[in-house]
């Protein structure tokens, strides 16, 4: 017997040699685990596939889960996740992380339900931005007033690009119901009664005297907006959604875009009127469910105050929402050309406004109290 030749432990030996024999364990790794052979590693997948499948309900989708949207991707991820638990591996979700959701926090993964889009989650922060702010006080007899900074671009007759002019103060003076006329003031121009009744004449039948009358107001609507209109719209985003499409449509040019003529309807109307804060928040609510609507990551107002913009593009233009980067509240519009045509090369600017200030007025021609 050699020195390297176990040899029965006797006393103390046998303490010694038992207490080396546990530290070797606990260094040393566990013996490995015998592989299944082929035949019977199929068989543990295919019992495995078959529990995974008898789980939701049968061998294969029914008629019904066939046509509702993201169970496509669900029945294909079903198997591949069954074969993955046999060989060992854990399988995670697109974008998930070891705790079960994205950046490891624990919750619930799920499984073909797309993310929002940024302009999505942007409108909503933007809705809950206005739904926080202060409701409008407009008393009766007062008017809604907006004072803003505009700029439209314009084109000689003779032709050639359009040019965009330094931007100027406007002022309107509304009533909030629209019973009684109001104004537009803008500098260098001279002051605009608004919704006033024309006086107009009448003829009775040839060869009578003339009647004079007066042309009747066109109703409030999304493109005739009153303040007592914009504050009993809905507020549910659909039904508001619906609501704009339906009081566009023919409106502008017959073969635009629907969605880009709800898009811009919106705009104004966040822009020019005082909307009550659950009606602002659903109009922003109501334009991300518009197809299309994307975020810009840098605008400037007429005012020169830059912030983040949400943008939709028709037919080589775009136009944009600018809103205060930290608050969230709009700042006014842009319209660009995103192509180059007759009125000018990509990227100029065709129009442009920021809106300063909205407050109650006691009269036309008066300012709102501080």
């Amino acid at each position: 017997m050699n020195a390297f030749t176990p040899r029965p432990p006797h006393g103390a030996d046998a303490d010694a040699d038992a207490l080396l024999r546990a530290e070797l364990a606990e260094l040393l790794p566990p013996p490995p685990v015998p592989e299944p052979a082929p035949e019977r590693n199929l068989e543990l997948r295919h019992a495995v596939l078959r529990s995974a499948l008898a789980a939701d309900g049968g061998a294969g989708p029914s008629p019904e889960r066939r046509t509702r949207p993201g169970f496509r991707f669900g029945w294909i991820v079903a198997p591949a996740v069954a074969c993955a638990l046999v060989a060992g591996v854990v399988v995670l979700a697109p974008g998930e992380t070891p705790g079960g959701s994205p950046g490891g926090s624990p919750g619930r993964v799920t499984v073909g339900q797309p993310a929002p889009s940024e302009a999505v989650r942007f409108l909503s922060h933007a809705a809950l931005a206005a739904a926080a702010a202060p409701a409008p006080e407009v008393r009766p007899g007062e008017y809604v007033y907006v004072k803003s900074l505009v700029s439209y671009a314009g084109r000689d007759a003779g032709g050639g690009p359009a040019v965009l002019p330094p931007a100027r103060a406007r002022e309107v003076w509304l009533s909030p119901d629209g019973s009684r006329p109001g104004l537009l003031r803008e500098a260098g121009a001279a002051d605009t009664p608004l919704g006033s009744r024309a006086p107009v004449y009448e003829l009775d039948r040839p060869g009578a005297v003339p009647r004079k009358t007066t042309l009747g107001t066109e109703a409030p609507s999304v493109t005739n907006p009153t303040h007592a209109y914009v504050a009993a719209l809905p507020t549910d985003p659909e039904a508001l959604l619906r609501l704009v499409r339906e009081q566009t449509r023919g409106t502008g040019d017959p073969g635009g875009d629907a969605d880009q003529r709800a898009f811009a309807a919106i705009g104004t109307l966040v822009a020019e009127t005082w909307a009550p804060p659950e009606v602002t928040a659903a109009l922003y609510r109501a334009a991300a469910l518009i197809p299309g609507v994307a975020v810009l990551p840098s605008a400037t107002d007429a005012a020169g105050r830059e912030g983040v913009a949400v943008v939709r593009t028709a037919r080589g233009e775009q136009t944009q929402w600018i809103f205060d980067r930290t608050t969230s509240a709009f700042l006014g519009e842009r319209t660009v050309l995103t192509e180059t045509t007759t009125a000018g090369r990509a990227g100029a600017v065709l129009g442009v406004s920021a809106v300063l200030v909205k407050g109650a007025a006691a009269a036309p021609g008066q300012l709102p109290k501080a």
